[in-house]
């Protein structure tokens, strides 16, 4: 556990927060959520009282779950306290009577439709997806891009599954054995190179290095179906071999270009960028003449 105790804010509100580098999770002191959601003056007690009204109403499974971690205190000292995840916290959240927290208890009733409404109109992913990257900021020459990535990732993980991969760690092991061969990184280094933690790196690689990426994994789809491999090492030989030809293709370019693919740029960066060359251009036009 990467310890960081970090302060979010919440209404000014102090919650307290720890990264886990290698599950790649935040972990929230549950004592300071249900302080500011609930308003109470004693929020220990308040958790004591709302842990077993969540087994009582059957979330046991949540509440064995429940792990403890050590972060600075008003006083200043370490002391253990209830920390929670993503998914436990929203559980959590519906079951605090709270007008503040409505809006979270809201969010998730409409992402529960939209889920259900994706399962019956896959299409619908596709469009969604494609709002939130526009919203986000996204060029759609980028998206489209991305977009075709997440295809090419489907592939090659149904390839995996007809060749008995398992999902979890082996699919990791062998996403991070791709992601060496092109790029020289692990996932997770690579992540460490642009600065994230729970964000989505394919989400923050500029368009060649999207490409690259799905070249080393369409390439390792083909190679796998080529070679049919049996074992688990076998598997992880193909996603080597289906790496190293993006790698290739990753030198070659940077030997004719002089300039690294790999950017430790993300995605706010280069949307940054590409907002200042738009507005350059904008002002570049309004200091032109007009036509007579």
């Amino acid at each position: 556990m990467e310890q960081n105790d970090k302060i979010q804010l919440f209404e000014d509100k102090r919650i307290r927060t720890a990264w886990d580098a290698e599950k790649e999770e935040w972990y929230f002191s549950i004592v300071d959520v249900c302080e500011v959601l609930s308003g109470t003056d004693n929020p220990r007690r308040y958790w004591s009282d709302l842990k077993r009204k969540l087994k009582s109403e059957g979330a046991v499974e949540l509440y064995e779950k429940i792990v403890q971690l050590k972060m600075t205190a008003p006083d200043g000292k370490k002391r253990l306290t209830d920390v929670a995840d993503t998914e436990q916290l929203l559980r959590i959240v519906q079951s605090i009577p709270s007008p503040k927290a409505e809006p979270f208890r809201t969010w998730l009733a409409q992402v529960g439709r939209e889920r259900i409404e994706e399962t019956i109109d896959p299409e619908l992913t596709i469009d969604r997806a494609l709002e939130t990257y526009l919203k986000k900021g996204y060029t759609r020459e980028w998206i489209n891009q991305r977009l075709q990535a997440i295809q090419v990732r489907k592939e090659l993980t149904d390839e995996w599954d007809a060749r008995g991969v398992q999902k979890g760690v082996e699919y990791a092991i062998l996403t991070d054995e791709i992601s060496r061969a092109w790029s020289g990184m692990s996932t997770r280094q690579y992540k460490n190179l642009k600065g994230l933690k729970k964000e989505n790196l394919r989400d923050n690689m500029t368009t060649l290095e999207l490409v690259l990426n799905m070249l080393a994994e369409a390439t390792t789809t083909q190679f796998s179906k080529d070679r049919k491999p049996s074992t688990f090492q076998e598997n992880l030989e193909v996603a080597k071999a289906g790496g190293q030809v993006a790698g290739r293709t990753r030198k070659d370019i940077e030997s004719q270009s002089n300039t690294p693919v790999i950017s430790p740029k993300n995605a706010a960066q280069l949307n940054q960028v590409v907002t200042d060359l738009l507005e350059g251009a904008a002002a570049d036009m309004s200091e032109m003449p007009e036509e007579k």
